[in-house]
């Protein structure tokens, strides 16, 4: 009988549980757990993040790598496991340094299920055995164990510990629901030890012990050369923070896997992002974490601000990105079944802010919360300003909470933009899936709402776009949502010069460390808490977009530099991939409201991966060569996986193994299409001259290749096709048809 019969065997074993270091069986719920126990400190660890030091390492989606060191007492250990096949897995830990006599550390391998099934321990085989239905799990070691014992549970086992200490053997036992194998750092400083699934005993055995031999290496998804390791780090972050939700019985990328908030949590903006980023390697688990996002649509129409174990806020809602994200994820996966499976609610939901976030019929929303629900903070102003996400940011300072219209008395700008974006989007979405009437509609919303930011949320005295007083008067305070008309392309030319000198001003956004939350001349800079004046990694990102959208090449290569270097600062030294960031001095964890592995902050690394190979929500497929070395892979596309190298000064764009495309000049290629007879990509303004080769043509063919308007004449080459490009002054679409 399978405990849970939904996840892909080639991801069965995985780090599920709130213990990093605990491998998982999931569809049997079998696992192994190590505990270790210190003598010096009288105290043991399961390696538990809240209340253990652990630096998570490299940890491949599907599990296929997983490694990472804990501190004890003075004692480091490194864990790292590798899965020779699907069902088989293979672990190690090496004593890194030692905080004591070798013989009084202990590291324990517990094997368990998830039923209370006995475990068994064989000493002819030296194996321990559990039976799941008709399914055997083994676990072997290298090193016969110093003692084997049972226990109750893993709780039970650490009790024994720190009661009876390691020199105690009434303990022991070769079957109980917890069997512990126990070692020592005096006898085994390191060690390895494996665990196969099989559907005999002896199957189970053997296959584990053939893992005992010599690892088998698992290629990961990375990046080196420009922005070097910044795909990795995406990677990680997303491999750690996905888990196990038992309450709901589904896999989700969870905000972090550091904090207490119940059984699960889910805020619908970081779930959204929580799949963009899981996308770029796994659409299946970036289709999950879609799902888990819009679990949380009400009857009402919204999507809840967040449903954890402990509450729901159905009352309120977040800024509507899940269309902007959905509208990625399709064109990087080309998977139409995606929008169909979240378009309905996305629709809904742009309705809903409509209806009932515009009390004065304005055309402009403000932030409310709605009289449903038991949702903590229900019918107060900080509940409604949760529906911006930035809960105590000085930008709503001056906002006055009406209990009658249940609304903030403000325009957010941020928010606006947002419910714009968010009805282009759902244009585009509209198209795609053959809705002609609703593409119409949606695309007329946004345009509209374009008009109305531009003309009523602009601050012409002070040159930024900023929230403002549904009576006339503007907020004093102003944060990077000032910025949000660039994402969602409402701003006018004039407009968006201005906003630049606000970018590069050391006064308010510039500086070392980019992008503040409340401007360095705002009081609430100073104060350094959340939202008032720290860095966040959500928002950088969402300006970066937005500049991209608008031209702004040089300015987005700069606040991709900047976000790329503010996560390096915490991340190589100490692996911290934080919620946020100060923004003088660049730290992490300066205080105590930041948590050290947040899923958005793999958006930092996003940026410097998509200064390289990108799915642009304007430009599709976008490749740019900065004439840098970088190799970047593999990622998904629509038709295969995608690895992007660039050395010697040439850029090669590699499908499925085989090289597509290179070209030897600097500049953008975007929109990028490859189809069974032709190809398409349009050369941004500012490419260098140079040559493109085509590998999948045939050097025989004789294909017909345009420019903008001219005629382009391939040259047969050694494994395709070449075509002279010369430098692009503006814009250009190159097609090829053969």
């Amino acid at each position: 009988m399978l405990k849970h019969a939904t996840i892909a065997i080639d991801r069965a074993w995985n780090s599920w549980s709130d213990r990093p270091a605990e491998a998982v069986f999931l569809p049997l719920g079998v696992r192994i757990t190590p505990v270790l126990y210190s003598s010096r400190a009288r105290s043991t660890s399961a390696i538990e993040p809240r209340r253990d030091v652990v630096r998570l390492g490299r940890h491949g989606i599907d599990g296929s790598v997983i490694e990472l060191e804990t501190d004890l007492a003075g004692t480091t250990l490194a864990f790292a496991s590798t899965k020779p096949d699907p069902f088989v897995l293979r672990g190690t830990w090496v004593a890194k340094v030692r905080g004591e006599w070798g013989l009084r550390f202990w590291v324990t391998l517990a094997l368990s299920a998830e039923g209370g099934e006995a475990v068994q321990y064989d000493a002819a085989s030296g194996a321990a055995l559990v039976k799941i239905g008709t399914r055997f799990v083994a676990l072997v070691t290298d090193a016969v164990p110093v003692q084997v014992t049972g226990h109750a549970s893993i709780e039970a086992l650490r009790q024994d510990y720190q009661d009876n200490g390691y020199f105690d053997v009434d303990s022991r036992s070769t079957e109980a629901s917890v069997l512990a194998l126990r070692f020592n750092l005096e006898m085994m400083p390191q060690g390895t030890y494996a665990a196969a699934v099989a559907d005999s005993a002896a199957r189970a055995i053997a296959k584990a012990k053939a893992a005992l031999g010599p690892p088998v290496s698992a290629a990961l998804p990375c990046q080196t050369g420009l922005a070097a390791g910044a795909l990795d780090a995406v990677r990680d972050i997303v491999g750690w923070n996905t888990l196990w939700d038992a309450v709901n019985a589904r896999p989700y990328t969870a905000v972090t896997r550091i904090w207490n908030l119940g059984t699960f949590a889910v805020w619908y903006n970081d779930q959204t992002y929580a799949a963009l980023l899981a996308g770029v390697f796994d659409t299946n688990l970036a289709r999950g974490n879609m799902a888990v996002a819009h679990a949380g649509a009400t009857p009402q129409g919204n999507v809840a601000c967040i449903v954890t174990s402990k509450d729901q806020w159905v009352d309120r809602s977040q800024p509507p990105l899940g269309s902007l994200i959905a509208w990625q994820l399709y064109l990087r996966s080309g998977e139409r079944s995606g929008l169909e499976a979240v378009y309905p609610t996305l629709a809904r939901n742009q309705r809903w802010w409509r209806a009932m976030r515009d009390p004065d019929g304005s055309g402009l929303v403000s932030c409310g919360t709605s009289d449903v629900g038991e949702g903590l903070y229900k019918g107060t102003a900080f509940g409604a300003r949760n529906e911006t996400g930035m809960d105590n940011s000085a930008t709503h300072d001056e906002a006055v909470y009406d209990p009658v219209s249940r609304s903030l008395s403000t325009w957010d700008v941020g928010l606006n933009c947002a419910v714009a974006l968010d009805a282009e989007m759902l244009g585009k979405m509209a198209a795609v899936l053959g809705l002609p009437g609703e593409a119409a509609e949606f695309s007329a919303l946004a345009e509209t709402s374009r008009a109305l930011i531009r003309e009523n949320l602009w601050d012409e005295s002070r040159g930024l776009f900023a929230n403002r007083q549904r009576d006339g008067g503007f907020v004093r305070s102003v944060s990077p949502t000032s910025f949000y008309p660039l994402l969602c392309g409402a701003a006018s030319a004039g407009q968006v010069q201005a906003l630049l000198g606000h970018l590069h001003d050391p006064l308010t956004f510039g500086g070392d460390w980019t992008l503040p939350n409340a401007t360095r001349d705002d009081p609430a800079f100073a104060e350094n808490v959340y939202w008032r004046g720290r860095i966040w990694p959500n928002v950088n990102y969402l300006v970066w977009l937005g500049l991209r959208r608008y031209g702004l090449t040089a300015e987005a290569q700069a606040l991709a530099a900047k976000s790329f270097a503010l996560f390096e600062k915490s991340w190589n030294p100490a692996r911290i991939a934080a919620e946020n960031y100060n923004a003088t001095t660049g730290e992490a964890m300066d205080q105590g409201d930041t948590d050290p592995f947040y899923i958005w902050s793999g958006l930092l690394p996003l940026m410097a991966v998509a200064e390289v190979v990108d799915f642009d929500p304007w430009r599709g497929l976008t490749l740019t060569h900065s004439g840098a070395d970088v190799q970047l892979g593999p990622i998904v596309t629509p038709i295969g996986k995608l690895v992007v190298c660039a050395v010697d000064g040439t850029m090669t764009a590699v499908l499925n193994g085989q090289a597509a495309l290179s070209f030897d000049f600097t500049g953008t290629l975007s929109g990028i299409a490859f189809g069974a007879s032709g190809f398409a990509a349009t050369l941004e303004a500012g490419a260098a001259a140079g040559r493109l080769v085509l590998h999948a043509i045939p050097p025989e063919a004789t294909p017909d290749a345009r420019l903008g308007a001219l005629t382009i004449r391939g040259v047969p080459v050694d494994g395709g096709i070449a075509f002279d490009i010369g430098a692009t002054g503006e814009q250009r679409r190159f097609t090829v048809s053969f």
